[in-house]
């Protein structure tokens, strides 16, 4: 069986998710942070040598990397579902936001993290051209939002699935208003309002109410 080594409040949700909607068959092993560095305990950390979640096992497979493992799980366990084809009209909409999730949406909502913490001057230019490219970013996203009810199109897909953390969880570490961004609450809302992303957010994080708003 596939067991998903969830680390909480991270990127390793979006597998729990993805589980949930495909309807695969799961076991949990859940880890906390640890308390001063937040970062992963020694027992993640030993599974693989990233270090980080997610990870999941599967038979002798061990597979880190949350874009890997989404991959992995659509191919194997997947049967075409929340993957739209090349022939289907979604297919670039659909490569281009799975991609964008982890390519610069994310790397921009981390590097703004990292450089909150340094206490660097509000007219510090580094500060302000990675906050800029987090606007621009979450920018990008309300467009397509006002355009589209998911973001490869009219149905929810894999890309919507690593997408949302950036848009929910990691705004625990840094922190995003989303009253700029009226297409992006709506779609939260949809997505909360999903049996399997709720079952999923119970299961990983159940003492933590996800940040849709």
């Amino acid at each position: 069986m596939l067991t998903i080594h969830h680390l909480g409040r991270s990127q390793s949700e979006r597998i729990i998710w993805l589980c949930e909607e495909l309807g695969v068959p799961y076991r949990l092993e859940r880890y906390a942070r640890d308390p001063v560095t937040i970062l992963a305990p020694p027992a993640l950390r030993a599974l693989h040598p990233s270090g980080t979640a997610p990870v999941i096992t599967e038979g002798a497979l061990v597979l880190a990397e949350s874009g890997a493992i989404v991959a992995y799980i659509l191919a194997r366990h997947g049967g075409g579902r929340l993957a739209p084809g090349p022939d289907h009209p979604d297919f670039a909409a659909y490569l281009y936001w799975l991609h964008y999730a982890n390519g610069t949406l994310q790397p921009a909502m981390g590097r703004a993290m990292i450089l909150g913490r340094l206490d660097l001057a509000p007219d510090n230019p580094v500060l302000r051209a990675i906050q800029g490219r987090l606007a621009r970013a979450f920018a990008q996203v309300e467009a397509r939002l006002g355009q589209a009810e998911y973001l490869a199109g009219d149905a929810l897909t894999a890309a919507d699935i690593v997408s949302v953390f950036s848009l929910t969880t990691m705004r625990l570490f840094q922190p995003v208003d989303l009253a700029p961004y009226p297409a992006i609450q709506a779609y939260l809302q949809r997505i909360g309002a999903r049996d399997a992303y709720r079952r999923a957010m119970r299961a990983g994080d159940p003492d933590m109410a996800p940040l849709l708003t």
